[in-house]
């Protein structure tokens, strides 16, 4: 298609990918769960490339961001766009995770076909290439294709791809991942996203990071390996930017996707900023935060999340089994304080969710079972999410099996944390699979629902805000055999966009089937939404709801260790118990000082909420600290 002279524009497309189901269709909704902090920092920052005019006057720039996962990508079309501007353009594939890399080879095969220059960036390829000698396959296969790579923020040297994309000469490999990585302080363009591209997501809600890195070493974390262990923080500045330009376009509701902003040094001057704005500027803004199994223990810490809008936490918990938090290297976790620090949180009235992993080396389908049962008995979790301990490319894990030859499944698509892709010393593949399937189905009981909605009502959560919750988390494995954080409102499937391998279907036998599915899992949904509704309304009805008192809501005491199963199921815990209580006693007598150094910070310390995000790897609630969640990765290009 030609153009003249006045229709030369570069074109970036910028997307974010999804994944395939176990089908091979492409993971899309209506709604999906949350924007990708990755797309929305590049966003800005391609937008401020623009603004500032780094390709000249005379060739303008158009950025396009788009969200696989609620929004279809067309390469015929999106190619047809570039060349009837001039043919100068650039489809980058942005804060990619493992399980997203074969969906985005298939995208990229596409437009290099058309001609389009292609470049991928995020987690994966930045994790790989940053712990492993050799290149992985996958990598070299893009490269064979003419795609270029880029590793690492990009913060730092994106002015350098517009420059040389607008001359079609990029280089195959952009590496920026560097002992000291770009300060994030008052970065002019932060992360930002367009109001209807937000729309598009489950609540309106729109994500950013008010800091990067973590000082700990978990040995299934890709952060610690991509991001660093130099902790690194916007100013509060830069976060009131954030909101200011997200209110005046009606987004209101945000995700920060930092790992533990507990430890983020400047936490009580951001949300005294936050404070101020809710308080004297009448901005009702609102968040979900990521925080550590200590953060009880800073001052003013809790109490300051509830006045700066914080409505939800998410708690990188992981396990109650000390042997196992030691194995992974996340000694920060110590089971003794769990317990406070949830009891902590329900008394300003905020949600807790809390990410458990499965598969530790201790771990049995038995044992699985069994610390569940304690766990719904003795911990007053509003919401619990599990994954399967998965060896991503980029974490310490994956390195120690890959140098070993140890098996992996090489179908990266399965690295979503909800299946094995390795083995186990004590499980079979099919043993580790359905302790994880049925891991759900036993914390999401109709009668621990309750549970869970009593302890809500008797102290101070709003209940008919918590179902919802609790219908999308005890519902998404049963209905759509996902985990919640892949879920969105309206599945959306299109009969020619499968994996290829998988047979086209005909036409009528998609749509019949597409049609039965849709009708059946809508009729589940009704059910279990009236379900729902039945418990609120007895709950509603009940005189002595604000009475209501069980063991997990029981305020803690030292009695607990001598009673309580968390405490005691077994010799070895009773000793880590004994182990950590005699530590604790060690930091109060003489080294807690200001109450900082007992829980890790110290001045320029920052902790590790196990998250991230996926699964919530970008988004979500990041989950477990090995790669961010969907909805919840960090910045890469």
């Amino acid at each position: 298609m030609l153009s003249n002279a006045r229709d030369k524009r570069f074109q970036l497309i910028l997307i974010k990918p999804s994944h395939y189901d176990a089908d091979g269709y492409v993971v899309q909704w209506l709604r999906s769960t949350m924007p990708s902090n990755s797309l929305a920092a590049v966003y800005a920052l391609a937008c401020g490339a623009a603004e500032r005019g780094i390709l000249g006057p005379d060739l303008p720039i158009d950025v396009i961001a788009i969200d696989e996962t609620n929004a279809r990508v067309r390469p015929d079309r999106l190619a047809e766009r570039i060349a009837s501007h001039g043919g100068l353009g650039l489809v980058g594939f942005v804060g990619v995770q493992s399980n997203e890399f074969p969906r985005t080879l298939d995208l990229a095969r596409a437009f290099r076909a058309k001609g389009v220059q292609v470049m991928i960036g995020g987690f994966h390829v930045s994790g790989c290439l940053a712990m492993l000698k050799e290149t992985q396959v996958d990598i070299k296969v893009a490269q064979d294709l003419g795609i270029s790579i880029f590793a690492g923020e990009a913060e730092e040297g994106f002015d350098e791809v517009f420059l040389d994309a607008a001359k079609g000469e990029l280089k195959p490999l952009y590496n920026h991942m560097k002992k000291e990585l770009p300060g994030i302080g008052d970065v002019p363009s932060p992360p930002f996203l367009p109001v209807d591209f937000v729309k598009r997501t489950v609540g309106n809600v729109t994500s950013f990071d008010a800091g990067r890195g973590c000082p700990f070493q978990c040995s299934f974390c890709t952060i610690i390996n991509v991001q660093g262990r130099k902790s690194r923080y916007r100013s509060p500045d830069s976060i009131e930017q954030i909101l200011r330009m997200n209110w005046a376009q009606g987004v209101k509701r945000f995700f920060i996707t930092d790992d533990n902003f507990a430890r983020n040094k400047d936490w009580e001057a951001i949300y005294d900023r936050i404070i101020k704005l809710r308080e004297e500027d009448g901005m009702d803004v609102r968040f979900m935060i990521q925080v550590d199994t200590l953060c009880h223990k800073i001052p003013n810490f809790i109490e300051k999340s509830r006045r700066a809008g914080v409505t939800r936490v998410f708690i990188g918990l992981e396990n109650i089994n000390p042997a196992n938090l030691i194995a992974a290297k996340k000694r920060q976790n110590k089971i003794t304080e769990y317990r406070k620090m949830l009891l902590e949180w329900k008394r300003v009235g905020i949600m807790t969710f809390a990410g458990y992993i499965l598969g530790f080396p201790n771990d049995t389908p038995e044992s699985i079972r069994h610390d569940l049962e304690i766990i719904k008995k003795e911990l007053p979790l509003d919401a619990l999410e599990f994954f399967v301990l998965t060896p991503l490319p980029g974490s310490e894990d994956h390195k120690i099996l890959f140098e070993k030859n140890v098996w992996m499944d090489p179908d990266m698509n399965k690295y979503e944390l909800e299946h094995v892709v390795t083995a186990h010393a004590k499980m079979t593949k099919e043993e580790w699979q359905d302790a994880y399937r049925t891991a759900w189905e036993i914390f999401y009981t109709d009668e621990h629902l309750e549970t869970i909605m009593r302890r809500a009502a008797a102290t101070g959560i709003n209940v008919r805000s918590l179902m919802p919750v609790l219908m999308w988390f005890s519902s998404a494995m049963k209905i759509e055999n996902l985990h919640p954080l892949q879920w969105g409102i309206f599945r959306v499937k299109y009969r020619k966009d499968r994996r290829p391998g998988f047979p086209a279907q005909s036409p009528l036998s998609f749509y019949a089937g597409y049609a039965a599915e849709t009708a059946a899992k809508a009729a589940k949904l009704v059910r279990r939404w009236l379900h729902l509704k039945r418990i609120l309304r007895k709950i509603e009805a009940d005189p002595a709801a604000k009475l209501y008192q069980d063991e997990a809501l029981i305020p803690v005491t030292e009695e607990d260790a001598e009673h309580m199963e968390l405490y005691t199921q077994s010799e070895s815990i009773r000793a880590a118990v004994k182990h950590e209580r005699r530590v604790a006693g060690h930091h109060a007598n003489g080294h807690q000082g200001n109450g900082h150094a007992a829980n890790g910070q110290n001045g320029n310390g920052l902790g590790d909420a196990g998250h991230h995000d996926a699964a919530h790897q970008d988004a979500g609630h990041h989950d477990h600290t090995r790669e961010p969640r969907p909805g919840i990765v960090p910045p890469a290009a």
